[in-house]
């Protein structure tokens, strides 16, 4: 039988923050911000959303 595994929450730090300001701020797509910071899109997507700030590069 096989393992279930969970996929555990990784917490936002203050410098994961800044990063994503300063990639929304340059407008890099969310595709290769998600591969450079290791997380999903939709956690990315959702982090920007309640910080208040856009994120892609078609906004």
């Amino acid at each position: 039988m096989a393992k279930m595994t969970t996929s555990q929450r990784k917490e936002y730090t203050k410098d994961d923050v800044k990063l994503l300001k300063a990639h929304s701020k340059s407008r890099t797509p969310v595709a290769k911000l998600s591969k450079l910071m290791k997380r999903s899109e939709g956690s990315l997507r959702q982090k920007a959303r309640s910080l208040g700030i856009g994120l892609g590069h078609q906004r």
